[in-house]
């Protein structure tokens, strides 16, 4: 048979991402992992199974060598999929790429520092999907990436560069995510990370109040720290320098 008869198997083609990031402030994996476990605790399903890039460019170029191998199955044993590094010195990298961490060069633009949030793994593994663009207006600015549907549990929406606006209910095990503001004219039950392309000055609007998690520009609040929050009322969430502030609507 000729190889033009054959039944096509596969195509590879070029296409982005969004990733976390999870830039490493200290070279020693022991200071890592218990820190982040101690997230994990404290927010059940927090980026299990994501799989995130490493960043070497906080490390100093003298700073003690890291134990790669042993950052990896550390992040394996939290259900974190380690899948590449970014930055670094060339030792670092070499380093990296021994222990199975190749290089991931970014497509485009700046690296955008998004919060450690991420929906938990769904009874059924679901495919991840791509930013969701919202349409361009004229003189290049971007309209609100408007929601009508309920957003499910497990799913994820990023409002790329924009806000992000729900009509409908957001629900556990959900995650909305936006550049800009969020807008839930519904109940908020899952998670929202506002400013996630690091904006102190984006808000989150719920008309009900009562999520899992909320962020805005790397800060963020899970459900057992919402303190005296007004649940299951209109709010709005804004930053006051490193403090989230929680405010009634109306």
């Amino acid at each position: 048979m000729s190889a033009s008869a054959r039944t096509e198997t596969f195509r590879l083609r070029a296409s982005n991402f969004s990733l976390l990031v999870l830039r490493l402030l200290d070279p020693r994996p022991e200071a890592v992992l218990p820190v982040l476990g101690d997230q994990f605790r404290r927010a059940p399903g927090f980026l299990r199974f994501a799989p995130i890039v490493i960043g070497l460019q906080d490390l100093e170029a003298s700073a003690e060598a890291v134990d790669f191998r042993a950052l990896v199955e550390g992040l394996h044993a939290l259900e974190i999929v380690p899948i590449g590094t970014i930055g670094g010195t060339p030792a670092q990298r070499q380093a990296a790429l021994a222990a199975g961490l190749p290089p991931v060069r970014a497509a485009g633009g700046k690296e955008e520092e998004v919060p450690l949030a991420a929906a938990p793994a769904p009874e059924a593994p679901q495919p991840r999907q791509p930013p969701a663009q919202a349409p361009a207006l004229a003189g290049g600015t971007r309209a609100a990436l408007l929601v009508t549907e309920p957003v499910r549990s497990g799913q994820r929406i990023y409002a790329q560069g924009t806000d992000l606006v729900v009509v409908s209910t957001v629900n556990p095990g959900a995650e909305i995510i936006a550049d800009g503001n969020i807008h839930v004219y519904g109940t908020l039950r899952g998670r929202a990370v506002a400013g996630a392309s690091d904006n102190p000055e984006a808000r989150i609007f719920a008309m009900n109040f009562d999520p899992e998690l909320v962020a805005i520009a790397g800060y963020y609040a899970v459900r057992e720290g919402l303190g005296e929050a007004p649940i299951g009322r209109a709010v709005q969430v804004r930053l006051e320098g490193e403090q989230m502030r929680f405010e009634p609507l109306g």
